[in-house]
Protein backbone atom coordinates (compact mmCIF):
# COMPACT_ATOMS: atom_id res chain seq x y z
CA UNK A 1 0.00 0.00 0.00
CA UNK A 2 2.91 2.35 0.65
CA UNK A 3 4.26 1.82 -2.84
CA UNK A 4 0.87 2.69 -4.40
CA UNK A 5 0.77 6.03 -2.60
CA UNK A 6 4.37 6.77 -3.60
CA UNK A 7 3.56 6.10 -7.26
CA UNK A 8 0.51 8.36 -7.08
CA UNK A 9 2.59 11.11 -5.45
CA UNK A 10 5.32 10.81 -8.12
CA UNK A 11 2.67 10.84 -10.89
CA UNK A 12 1.10 13.94 -9.35
CA UNK A 13 4.45 15.75 -9.20
CA UNK A 14 5.23 14.81 -12.82
CA UNK A 15 1.77 16.05 -13.92
CA UNK A 16 2.22 19.34 -12.03
CA UNK A 17 5.63 19.91 -13.63
CA UNK A 18 4.19 19.14 -17.07
CA UNK A 19 1.36 21.64 -16.58
CA UNK A 20 3.83 24.28 -15.38
CA UNK A 21 6.00 23.76 -18.47
CA UNK A 22 2.97 24.02 -20.79
CA UNK A 23 1.92 27.31 -19.14
CA UNK A 24 5.15 29.04 -20.11
CA UNK A 25 4.62 30.98 -23.33
CA UNK A 26 6.88 32.84 -25.70
CA UNK A 27 8.45 36.04 -24.39
CA UNK A 28 8.09 37.90 -27.70
CA UNK A 29 4.91 38.48 -29.66
CA UNK A 30 4.47 38.99 -33.38
CA UNK A 31 2.36 42.12 -32.82
CA UNK A 32 4.76 43.86 -30.43
CA UNK A 33 4.88 46.84 -30.72
CA UNK A 34 1.39 47.47 -32.04
CA UNK A 35 1.07 50.05 -34.81
CA UNK A 36 -0.06 53.54 -33.95
CA UNK A 37 -3.80 54.13 -34.09
CA UNK A 38 -5.08 56.74 -36.55
CA UNK A 39 -4.79 60.33 -35.35
CA UNK A 40 -7.80 62.62 -35.70
CA UNK A 41 -7.72 66.14 -37.08
CA UNK A 42 -10.76 68.42 -37.14
CA UNK A 43 -11.20 70.84 -40.03
CA UNK A 44 -13.85 73.56 -40.25
CA UNK A 45 -14.57 75.25 -43.58
CA UNK A 46 -16.08 78.74 -43.44
CA UNK A 47 -16.34 81.42 -46.12
CA UNK A 48 -13.27 83.15 -44.62
CA UNK A 49 -10.89 80.36 -43.61
CA UNK A 50 -10.13 76.68 -43.25
CA UNK A 51 -9.44 76.02 -39.56
CA UNK A 52 -7.31 73.00 -38.59
CA UNK A 53 -7.23 71.58 -35.04
CA UNK A 54 -4.73 70.46 -33.85
CA UNK A 55 -2.26 72.26 -36.08
CA UNK A 56 0.54 69.76 -35.42
CA UNK A 57 0.36 65.98 -34.97
CA UNK A 58 2.97 63.27 -34.31
CA UNK A 59 5.32 65.82 -32.74
CA UNK A 60 5.24 64.09 -29.37
CA UNK A 61 3.08 61.89 -27.24
CA UNK A 62 -0.63 62.36 -27.82
CA UNK A 63 -3.08 62.35 -24.95
CA UNK A 64 -4.87 59.01 -25.05
CA UNK A 65 -7.16 57.01 -22.81
CA UNK A 66 -5.03 54.25 -21.37
CA UNK A 67 -5.83 51.19 -19.33
CA UNK A 68 -5.58 52.03 -15.58
CA UNK A 69 -2.32 50.24 -14.83
CA UNK A 70 -0.59 52.14 -17.68
CA UNK A 71 -2.10 55.60 -17.16
CA UNK A 72 1.06 57.08 -15.62
CA UNK A 73 3.47 55.58 -18.14
CA UNK A 74 4.56 57.03 -21.46
CA UNK A 75 3.52 55.40 -24.72
CA UNK A 76 6.38 53.33 -26.13
CA UNK A 77 7.71 54.82 -29.39
CA UNK A 78 7.90 52.82 -32.60
CA UNK A 79 11.10 52.79 -34.62
CA UNK A 80 9.44 53.71 -37.90
CA UNK A 81 9.84 56.40 -40.50
CA UNK A 82 6.62 55.35 -42.20
CA UNK A 83 3.58 57.57 -42.67
CA UNK A 84 1.08 58.25 -39.90
CA UNK A 85 -2.55 57.33 -40.48
CA UNK A 86 -4.71 60.46 -40.18
CA UNK A 87 -8.49 60.69 -40.07
CA UNK A 88 -9.55 64.22 -41.02
CA UNK A 89 -13.11 65.09 -39.98
CA UNK A 90 -14.50 68.07 -41.91
CA UNK A 91 -17.40 70.41 -41.13
CA UNK A 92 -18.47 72.46 -44.17
CA UNK A 93 -20.20 75.48 -42.62
CA UNK A 94 -20.73 77.30 -45.91
CA UNK A 95 -23.64 77.40 -48.35
CA UNK A 96 -21.54 75.86 -51.13
CA UNK A 97 -20.58 72.27 -51.80
CA UNK A 98 -16.83 71.74 -51.54
CA UNK A 99 -13.95 69.26 -51.41
CA UNK A 100 -11.01 69.24 -49.04
CA UNK A 101 -7.67 69.53 -50.87
CA UNK A 102 -4.55 68.40 -49.00
CA UNK A 103 -1.19 69.49 -50.47
CA UNK A 104 2.26 68.62 -49.16
CA UNK A 105 4.72 65.71 -49.34
CA UNK A 106 1.66 63.60 -50.19
CA UNK A 107 -1.44 65.18 -51.75
CA UNK A 108 -5.03 64.01 -51.49
CA UNK A 109 -8.57 65.23 -52.17
CA UNK A 110 -11.74 64.30 -50.33
CA UNK A 111 -15.02 63.33 -51.87
CA UNK A 112 -17.76 65.94 -52.18
CA UNK A 113 -18.73 67.66 -48.92
CA UNK A 114 -22.24 69.10 -49.23
CA UNK A 115 -22.99 72.57 -47.88
CA UNK A 116 -23.67 72.57 -44.14
CA UNK A 117 -22.61 68.92 -43.81
CA UNK A 118 -19.74 66.87 -42.42
CA UNK A 119 -17.23 64.87 -44.41
CA UNK A 120 -14.08 62.81 -43.91
CA UNK A 121 -10.71 62.25 -45.51
CA UNK A 122 -8.46 59.34 -44.52
CA UNK A 123 -4.81 59.62 -45.51
CA UNK A 124 -1.40 58.15 -44.63
CA UNK A 125 0.84 61.19 -44.29
CA UNK A 126 4.64 61.20 -44.11
CA UNK A 127 6.46 63.84 -42.07
CA UNK A 128 6.13 67.34 -43.48
CA UNK A 129 4.04 70.51 -43.72
CA UNK A 130 0.66 70.36 -45.42
CA UNK A 131 -1.73 73.00 -46.74
CA UNK A 132 -5.42 72.22 -46.37
CA UNK A 133 -7.73 74.19 -48.67
CA UNK A 134 -11.40 74.15 -49.63
CA UNK A 135 -12.17 73.75 -53.33
CA UNK A 136 -14.95 75.97 -54.73
CA UNK A 137 -14.66 78.46 -51.85
CA UNK A 138 -12.22 81.11 -53.13
CA UNK A 139 -12.45 83.42 -50.08
CA UNK A 140 -11.43 80.69 -47.59
CA UNK A 141 -7.82 81.13 -46.45
CA UNK A 142 -6.10 77.68 -46.40
CA UNK A 143 -5.11 76.05 -43.12
CA UNK A 144 -1.81 74.45 -42.22
CA UNK A 145 -1.04 71.02 -40.73
CA UNK A 146 2.38 69.89 -39.51
CA UNK A 147 3.06 66.14 -39.31
CA UNK A 148 6.05 65.29 -37.15
CA UNK A 149 8.28 62.21 -37.03
CA UNK A 150 7.02 60.78 -33.70
CA UNK A 151 5.27 57.42 -33.88
CA UNK A 152 3.91 55.67 -30.77
CA UNK A 153 2.71 52.14 -30.18
CA UNK A 154 -0.99 51.81 -29.38
CA UNK A 155 -0.41 48.88 -27.03
CA UNK A 156 -1.53 50.86 -23.95
CA UNK A 157 -4.59 52.46 -25.57
CA UNK A 158 -8.12 51.48 -24.67
CA UNK A 159 -10.83 50.55 -27.20
CA UNK A 160 -8.53 49.76 -30.11
CA UNK A 161 -8.69 46.46 -31.97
Amino acid sequence: MGRGRARIAVAGIVAALALTAVGCGAESHSNDPRPQGPLRVSVTITTKAVTVQPRAIAVGQARTQQIPQNQNHAQPPIDSDGPVSVAIVVANQTRSDSRLVLRGPRSSTSGPIPAGSPGTLQADLPTGTYTIAAANIPGARPGKLIVGPYRASSENDVLLP
